[in-house]
Order: C-alpha cells, then structure tokens, then sequence
C-alpha cells in the first residue's frame, strides 16, 4: 500500500510547488501585452535634454506635450523648467510653443498633465532651487485651454516636505505626482515619499493626498504609505494613476528589484534608476492594492537598443482609452523618451 502511493505523494508535491511558483511569479500584465513599440521622440535643442513627457489631446485632437527642459550645463533640481510643444499626432513633427513654468526661484520639474470636465490640471515637483535635492515638494496649476494662461493654486506647495503620515513619521520629500478624480468626485493626488521613519535612510514609497477641489487644500492619507517595499529595503516611485473600467490602476518604475524580490530571486538590490521594466496595479479602491504584474519593458526590450534609462510612464488618451505609453528615456540619444501604442487593452 505504502508503494503503491509513494507516486502519487511525489506528484503532489510536484504539483504543490509548480502552483506555488505561479503564485510567487511576477507576470506580463494584458496591459503590457497590448502594446506595439513606437519610435523616439522629441529632440531637445543643443546644450539641453527633455525628460518626462506629460502627453495630452485638445478638442481637435491636436497634440500637447508638456515636459521638463534641463541645461546641459545645470542640474534639473536647480535649473528644470516645463516646456510645451505641439504635434499632430505622437510621431511628429513636433512644434515648441512656450515655456509654461520656469522661475528665478524654484525648479520645475516632472509634470503630468489631465482634464477635469473643462478644466485642464497640472502637476509637478516644485523645488526651491536653493534647498538640499532631497527637499522636494508638489505643485499644482489650472488653466481653461492648454495653451494657458495657468493659474497656481494658492496653497502652493500643496504637498510640502513636513507633517505627518498615518504611521507617525514625518514627510522629508514629496514628489513625482500624478492627479486623479475618483469614483466620489473627489480629488486625489498619488506621489513618491519619503519620511525619517527609518533613521537616516530614505527610502521612495507611494502615498496619497486628497480634496475636495482641484486646487486644494490636500491632506494627506491616514493610512500612508499605500505601497512600500522599505522593510526590504527597496525603492519604488514614478507613479501614474488613473481609473479606467471601474478599477484603479497605478503603473510604476521598479527602481531596485521589486519584481526580483516578489519573485523570490533577490539576492541584492541591484543599480537603481530605470534599468528594468516596470510594474502595474490594480485596486477597487486605489487604497488596497493588489499584487503587481509587469507594466511596461525596458528600451532594450522594446527596440534591441543599449539599455538606458526608462522611466515616467504616462498615458495619452484618447475617447476616454489609452491610446499611447509614453517613457522617459536617457541615454546618448537627444530625444526625451519615446511613445508605445496600445492596442485595445482589456484589463484583467
């Protein structure tokens, strides 16, 4: 008897550790699977880089990017500004029409760009330019058309590097944001984090601030930070939130690993910054979130090109679907990033 069932025993365990290992894996996302790679775009003029594309379409479906413009010669937390340029469709050519924030005083840097019925909604790192790098802070600004005039709120920095989070520890560096209405017609704003919870270590999580207008003022969540990996002692950031279908959806740069780690297969944090795919979420609540899959590929993924840098994703919409991924990409190349198609996503 004991003979007879010793193989079945064994295919158990066979089987209890191949479902386990699903489980554990981090898969391709239908988000991922739907996507076509498109081309590099918008060169940035000589002695500058372009970076973080914030994509959008006007009534006529002309296209509006807004982005940060950085002298060669400066640093992008001294010397960022916004810039906006104009094209017909994501291929180009691309037209430069203004510098839509730039300052004696601040930097401005990482926009993201959407619109609330006819209202358009800006938001960004705002930095005093005097301040130490990890000092970063959030802004936001409306304008009637995207071509401006754009008003600041006044309760600029609307998240500032002080207070409190839900667990006790006080806010260093808020930045990175990305704006959302949600399912009450509330306002939220998701953004990168980070607190002196650990000491002086620092680590980039997700939290969340919240209002009932667009221009604040903003509180900041009870429960922050929705997602951390610090007790591993890994970073995540460069968030871009939206609704779509009823679910939250929130896609991310996996800066040191996550995947790996969640996978079971970090030894170490590797190199940070840009150097692997990133990763989608989804929540009911954009509160809770569930397990990440992969979210968009790297540039050497995407094109067979010298891994480089790729970061701050961004949806173009269009009818209410995305129609493109724009990424951030750095390398030698002069161009901000570059765009991917989506083609029909259907989430999970």
């Amino acid at each position: 008897m004991k003979i007879r069932t010793l193989p079945f025993l064994v295919f158990g365990i066979l089987l209890f550790f191949i479902s386990c290992k699903k489980e554990v894996a981090i898969l391709e996302s239908t988000f991922i699977k739907a996507q076509e790679p498109g081309a590099y775009i918008l060169d940035a003029p000589e002695d500058w880089w372009h970076w973080c594309m914030a994509p959008i379409y006007d009534s006529s479906e002309k296209l509006h990017v807004f982005m940060s413009a950085i002298p060669k010669d400066g640093s992008w937390s001294r010397d960022s500004k916004i810039v906006h340029y104009t094209a017909n469709s994501p291929k180009g050519p691309y037209t430069f029409v203004d510098t839509t924030f730039t300052s004696k005083t601040h930097t401005y840097h990482n926009p993201q760009i959407s619109q609330v019925d006819d209202t358009f909604v800006l938001v960004y790192l705002l930095k005093n330019r005097d301040t130490p790098g990890e000092n970063q802070e959030i802004g936001i600004a409306t304008a009637a058309s995207l071509n401006g005039p754009w008003t600041e709120s006044p309760f600029n920095p609307i998240i500032k590097a002080s207070g409190k989070q839900g667990n006790g520890a006080t806010i260093v560096h808020a930045s990175n944001p990305t704006f959302v209405k949600d399912k009450d017609g509330k306002y939220r704003i998701y953004y990168k984090s980070m607190t002196d919870a650990y000491g002086s270590k620092r680590f980039r999580e997700i939290s969340l601030a919240t209002s009932t207008k667009i221009e604040g003022p903003y509180v900041n969540y009870e429960k922050n930070p929705l997602i951390s990996y610090a007790d591993k002692g890994l970073d995540i950031e460069d968030c871009y939130a939206f609704l779509y279908k009823d679910s939250y959806f929130m896609i991310v740069e996996d800066r040191k690993g996550i995947k790996d780690m969640l996978d079971g297969n970090l030894v170490k944090p590797g190199r940070p910054g840009g150097w692997r795919p990133g990763l989608i979420y989804k929540s009911d609540d954009g509160l809770e979130w569930e397990r990440p899959e992969i979210g968009y590929k790297t540039n050497k993924q995407y094109f067979g090109d010298k891994l480089a840098r790729t970061e701050r994703p961004h949806i173009l919409w269009k009818n209410g679907a995305p129609e493109y991924l724009f990424l951030a990409c750095h390398d030698d190349d002069p161009s901000a990033g570059f765009y991917v198609k989506i083609n029909d996503w259907i989430p999970n």
